[in-house]
């Protein structure tokens, strides 16, 4: 009969600082784990401080009370499977991003990061030293290797840890989801099993963390790069998995292999997980839009709703003279098909008083910007206020087309403490409109069926801040918009670049300066959910005071 290994996969979602909860999270897992026989549970990346904690790890108080915590859970968990969880340690006054094996009340084994991400909204090298290449460690007979997480994007690692007879591969991670990230990790960790002929387990956290949201998906795979298994995305789960040892090696026995969504849901899932957690981590229960009868403000507050549940969602009309009719009805159809509480809140007589209160000084001068922005900072300083007496969480709803450009007003539309759509384009926003319409899922909270009518979705898009305005008055329209920013900003590309593309150089060179002139909002902004690998934040850092420009 041949030997076999039973290892259950807590793909969990921890908080980045409850050191507390997450322990007891692991330890939960870790009991369900020994009442299914398992020899080991295996917890993702930095699990007992939740992940990604940035500076917050190199406070000596915090990373103290983090290896505390692991030693107590340590000394729980005596008596049955082994457990291996991330967390930070520090050895010879240095500190590492590690996976530690607690076995026998102790820490019996520890794995040190070697590869230090810096690059995105990773840095590692900035917080840990750079741990040893290392051999593996023993769960009873059986030996087994644990890159890193980054440690697994390189052959070395894997290669030494098979070269010192680790008989399969636990990769624990704290892998951030973006767009079509899945198929690129799954060639990374094939491109490992076919190097060393060694199975391959990779173990992912799920939950939103500020920006960032994890996506689980963790899977196995047998050498030759055959998918073993897989979990679902974004959801926590636990699976108990079995390798079984026969005359060639260790084999993970096949398990379910769960459905792998496409890229327009699992954006709008990564929006909504992101959301539901952000608010939950930082204590808020309840939220807060303007719904301006325009796309974005109804893709926010599907996706709130579908995030929070209607009764936890209010939607806020605020309208002045130039708010069409058609805007007003729209709204109102969103606010009815969501089932949220909505209130109307004209904002004329507001903005007549500011604007008499500054006759005198503005005397001689014609309107122009500044009159458009007093009506956004009335609506931002009238939501802050509901914001406020109510104790709801304002959400901003400005896309990426518009965040990149500054196609929003600082104090005004810019108002919020989080926005799910930052990270979408504007022709994005349209499709996920419609995606929403035609789907439902169990994880949404929100009623199935159209919930933003056509009329939102179709309508030239327009701020509504003067007569008969239009975006396309002061920005090329949104599909030229859109790809011009997709090669400036997400492909880092050059005007050559744009003009090479077939686009008019006038209008590639226009857009560069908005994105530039426009660091000081973004650097000012909401943090919003990252959809891609160049989202405004961690992903992209520039400086404010800038004068490049691209004179090629």
């Amino acid at each position: 009969m041949a030997d076999r290994f039973r290892i259950t996969l807590a793909q969990l979602n921890p908080t980045v600082g409850d050191i507390e909860g997450n322990a007891a999270q692991a330890l939960d897992a870790w009991e369900q784990a020994r009442a299914a026989g398992a020899d080991m549970v295996a917890l993702p990346e930095m699990f007992i401080t939740g992940y990604n904690t940035q500076d917050l790890v190199m406070k000596p108080a915090f990373h103290r009370t983090a290896m505390a915590a692991v030693e107590a859970l340590a000394a729980k968990c005596a008596d049955g499977p082994a457990l291996a969880i991330g967390g930070p340690w520090v050895e010879d006054g240095h500190l590492y991003n590690a996976y530690l094996i607690l076995k026998g009340g102790k820490v019996s084994s520890k794995v040190l990061k070697h590869h230090l991400p810096n690059e995105t909204v990773f840095d590692e090298v900035r917080l840990y030293d750079s741990g040893p290449l290392g051999g593996p460690y023993s769960v009873g007979n059986t030996r087994i290797g644990s890159p890193i997480c980054e440690d697994s994007w390189h052959p070395d690692v894997a290669e030494t840890l098979e070269e010192t007879g680790a008989e399969f591969l636990l990769i624990p991670n704290g892998s951030p989801y973006f767009r079509d990230k899945y198929d690129i990790r799954l060639n990374h960790m094939v491109a490992r099993v076919i190097e060393t002929g060694l199975p391959l387990i990779y173990l992912n956290m799920v939950g939103g963390q500020d920006d960032q949201v994890f996506d689980g998906a963790t899977f196995g795979l047998n050498p030759g790069g055959e998918l073993a298994f897989r979990m679902p995305v974004f959801d926590a789960a636990l699976a108990h998995v079995d390798l079984e040892r026969g005359d060639d090696g260790w084999r993970i026995v096949p398990a379910d292999i769960v459905p792998q969504p496409d890229a327009w849901e699992q954006d709008y899932r990564a929006m909504v997980q992101s959301l539901r957690d952000y608010m939950g981590k930082t204590g808020f229960k309840k939220c807060v839009l303007g719904l301006s009868g325009g796309v974005d403000s109804a893709l926010v507050a599907a996706i709130a709703v579908d995030a929070l549940g209607a009764e936890n969602v209010r939607c806020v009309m605020l309208p002045s003279e130039y708010t069409s009719q058609a805007s007003l009805d729209d709204a109102e159809a969103v606010a009815k098909a969501l089932g949220v509480h909505y209130d109307y809140v004209p904002i004329s007589d507001s903005r007549a008083a500011v604007t008499g209160t500054l006759s005198q000084l503005f005397a001689g001068r014609d309107e122009d910007l500044t009159e458009e922005n007093i009506q956004s900072r009335l609506r931002g300083l009238l939501l802050m206020a509901i914001s406020n007496k109510f104790g709801e969480m304002l959400l901003t709803t400005g896309n990426k087309s518009e965040v990149a450009v500054g196609y929003a007003t600082i104090y005004g539309d810019m108002n919020g403490g989080y926005n799910p759509i930052k990270d979408l384009y504007k022709t994005r926003v349209f499709e996920t409109c419609r995606w929403r319409n035609a789907n439902h899922r169990d994880w949404m909270k929100g009623p199935n069926g159209e919930v933003i009518r056509p009329s939102v979705i179709d309508k030239p898009p327009s701020a509504e801040l003067r007569a008969d305005q239009k975006d396309s008055d002061s920005l090329p329209d949104y599909p030229v918009l859109d790809a011009l920013l997709d090669i400036l900003v997400d492909q880092d590309g050059s005007i050559a670049d744009c003009v090479a593309a077939g686009f008019d150089e006038a209008d590639a060179r226009r857009v560069e300066h908005l994105i530039y002139i426009s660091e000081y909002k973004r650097f000012q902004s909401a943090p919003g959910t990252r959809l891609t690998s160049r989202a405004f934040w961690l992903d992209r850092r520039y400086p404010i005071a800038n004068r490049w420009r691209d004179r090629s």
